[in-house]
């Protein structure tokens, strides 16, 4: 394993900065001290906020062309590709991920997505003639009517413990694209690979003021930052508890924001592809145990085959490795805490206490290494729940636990699928594709995959319900980032 990030202090207005308290960062694998980054103290947060209000309004980055943008921004990702090594084993010491999901889809789905921004952003319309009623032309009291679509101004984005650089590029490459200045608020769980991004805005020349990027062990921070007079946006992946809350804080300055939240997605296998639901099933819990807001964690499978289906599951999931992420061959590392942990075994006995079956795991293993008897495992879990209303099928676990439900026909499977709070997600399988394309057209959620898997930075994903507001990646999250003006243009009289 290559050494993790020398990085330890926050990065703030172009300049690294100490302060006197310290965070722990845990390995969760083993319960191990990586090592302390330096909290960035409050007063430094707010002169984040200030000094990146005032990069912007003096037009530090905002005014320089585009094309000069996306020169300084592909630099920008030349250092973070640089810093792979570090970065990758960083990713797996502090957010417990296996490296080869930490490298291909951390690292390079997220700098592909990054550089796709770029290339989006110049290929669209930032500026274009709208049209004029005739009668107006005609009377000669507009002459040209143009939409202009600026950037907003200030952006906190605030990222999650799960994919701390896959989430932080998605959201600053098309915000420092569109010429806002940003500040960047990891994770107190896993803070020090988001550092990487304070020495590649070093290394790539950018102004100071456009980006910092500071730490915290709590919520102070963030709350200064989401009701800072001084910030014009919020873009936030987390829990629906805490978007709520960024909603309450964001309210007063009445500032835009773009929240990507929980889910509860199903996956919903049709007669002709039951076979392969196994594989689904293991999709959902390795490389990240269950921690993603898009797993698909609902699986619902023509009930006459339910029993043929959990039984194939079962067997997946005694096939996969759980074990130490660092190790080559595990597919099953950690979740983040032993706060998550017993999440999963509260839902787990709730599952049960309303009629659910354990099919296999739902525990803590048991024939783990020694050297790893205080890390925070949880065995995949495949539940057999009777119906959509039981707890494991309603509430957002976030582990490797997986319920599988029966559905009658496809109506069914539809409104099962649209029982929940959440629309963030869903998966349809058929060997006949326009069967499942039919059924995908009918789920409440904000993207669908049928018979295969995109992450692109030309496909918007976001959610319905409670799953979020806005979407990113795409135009749509490159739009997010910027105001509508509209310029309308006559002459003088």
């Amino acid at each position: 394993m290559h050494d993790i990030i020398e990085q330890r202090r926050s990065y703030v207005a172009g300049k690294w900065v100490d302060g006197e308290e310290r965070l722990a960062v845990e390995n969760p694998a083993d319960a191990s001290h990586v090592t302390d980054v330096s909290v960035t103290p409050l007063p430094e947060i707010e002169r984040a906020a200030v000094e990146a209000r005032e990069s912007f309004e003096r037009g530090v980055w905002s005014d320089v062309p585009a094309a000069e943008r996306a020169r300084v921004l592909h630099a920008f990702l030349d250092h973070v590709e640089a810093s792979r090594d570090a970065l990758v084993a960083t990713m797996v010491a502090e957010a417990g991920q296996p490296a080869a999901f930490a490298e291909r889809a951390q690292l390079q789905g997220g700098l592909a997505v990054a550089r796709g921004a770029i290339d989006l952003y110049l290929t669209m319309p930032h500026e274009a003639a709208t049209p004029v009623p005739v009668d107006e032309l005609v009377r000669g009291r507009v002459a040209l009517s143009v939409e202009r679509h600026e950037p907003v101004g200030v952006v906190v984005a605030i990222t999650p413990y799960n994919g701390a650089i896959v989430m932080a590029l998605q959201k600053l490459l098309p915000a420092l694209m569109a010429g806002n200045s940003v500040i960047l608020r990891p994770s107190p769980l896993t803070p020090l690979s988001s550092l990487v991004f304070g020495a590649a805005a070093d290394a790539a020349g950018l102004p100071p003021g456009v980006l910092s990027v500071v730490v915290e062990g709590g919520a102070a921070g963030a709350e200064l930052l989401t009701g800072h007079p001084a910030v014009d946006m919020v873009s936030f992946t987390g829990s629906t508890a805490v978007g709520r809350r960024i909603l309450a804080q964001a309210a007063p300055t009445v500032k835009r924001v773009a929240l990507e939240l929980g889910g509860k997605s199903a996956q919903i296998y049709l007669d002709d592809a039951v076979e392969r639901a196994a594989a689904g099933a293991v999709a959902v819990v390795a490389a990240t145990a269950g921690q993603a807001c898009v797993a698909a964690t609902r699986m619902l499978v023509p009930q006459e085959r339910k029993s043929e289906v959990l039984e194939a599951v079962g067997a997946a999931y005694a096939r996969l490795v759980v074990g130490d992420p660092a190790a080559a061959g595990t597919t099953l590392g950690p979740v983040i805490s032993a706060g998550q942990l017993e999440r999963c075994e509260r839902f787990v006995a709730l599952a049960t206490e309303h009629g659910g079956t354990v099919v296999r795991g739902g525990r803590r293993p048991q024939n783990l290494d020694p050297r790893l008897a205080r890390g925070h495992y949880f065995e995949p879990t495949v539940l057999d729940l009777p119906g959509n209303d039981n707890p494991a099928a309603q509430e957002e676990i976030f582990g490797p636990v997986l319920s599988v439900l029966g559905y009658r026909d496809l109506d069914d499977a539809v409104r099962i699928a649209n029982d929940s709070p959440y629309g963030l997600s869903g998966q349809v399988y058929g060997a006949d594709t326009a069967a499942a394309t039919a059924v995908a057209r009918r789920l409440r959620t904000g993207a669908v995959n049928v018979n295969t898997a995109v992450f692109s930075a030309y496909a918007p994903g976001g959610g319905y319900k409670q799953s979020g507001l806005g979407r990113e990646r795409g135009t749509e999250g490159i739009r997010a980032f910027q105001e509508v003006k509209h310029l309308a243009i006559g002459e003088l009289r």
